[in-house]
């Protein structure tokens, strides 16, 4: 299979194609992903997001195909092309990732860095660092949430330490809210959106999404 297919939403639709399981578990995500990040600061400002995301055993096994030695795990060298063209489409929908700072939505810039690896547990890492067009005064509330809107990808929080301040100033701390239990209307959009074809609805994946609050004093 050509790199191509490998992009995120693509991989995951092959896949979800080649399986031969229960028709309602298509309504569930195709992609898992376990998230850490760190929130920047520079100079009392946030400057950018550090994201460190692990693939799922299937989604992994599908991206590695073909890229290194039977045996070997592929290393960033060869993930390069991928992690460039992943890069390049995730940046056009803002690598799944909402900051807000005082109620107002952060603009990202140009990524300063990236990379895709394998780990020695087989799953596939990639790691890109966010910084924002214009540092911004930190304020006292900040929220940070990775979501896929349409429910495509899962995005979860890691259980230890899943989002970090760097450089933060003295007296900001930072919790994880997690989601509210699905209502039985939603639970029922899951189903039935396999059937229909259609995804589940605009920005249901944020229904689904854990969020990192920042406070500060």
């Amino acid at each position: 299979m050509g790199a191509p297919r490998r992009n995120w939403r693509g991989a995951a639709l092959g896949l979800a194609l080649g399986l031969a399981a229960p028709a309602q578990a298509f309504a569930h995500p195709h992609v898992w992903v376990t998230v850490k990040s760190e929130i920047a600061f520079t100079g009392g400002k946030v400057s950018g997001l550090v994201h460190d995301w692990v693939f799922d055993e299937m989604y992994s096994s599908f991206a590695v195909q073909g890229l290194a030695p039977p045996g070997q795990l592929v290393t960033k060298a060869e993930f390069a092309p991928l992690a460039k063209e992943n890069a390049g489409s995730l940046a056009e929908i803002g690598y799944f990732s909402t900051l807000r700072i005082g109620g107002k939505a952060a603009d990202f810039g140009p990524v300063s860095d990236y990379w895709m690896q394998e780990r020695p547990d087989h799953l596939v890492e990639f790691h890109v660092v966010l910084p924002l067009r214009v540092p911004e005064p930190a304020g006292k509330l900040l929220t940070l949430r990775v979501a896929d809107p349409e429910f495509f990808i899962d995005f979860e929080l890691a259980h230890k330490d899943p989002v970090k301040l760097v450089g933060a100033p003295p007296g900001c701390v930072v919790t994880v809210a997690k989601p509210k239990p699905l209502e039985a209307s939603d639970k029922q959009k899951l189903t039935e959106s396999f059937f229909t074809n259609l995804a589940p609805g605009a920005n249901f994946g944020f229904k689904m999404a854990s969020a990192a609050i920042v406070a500060c004093p």
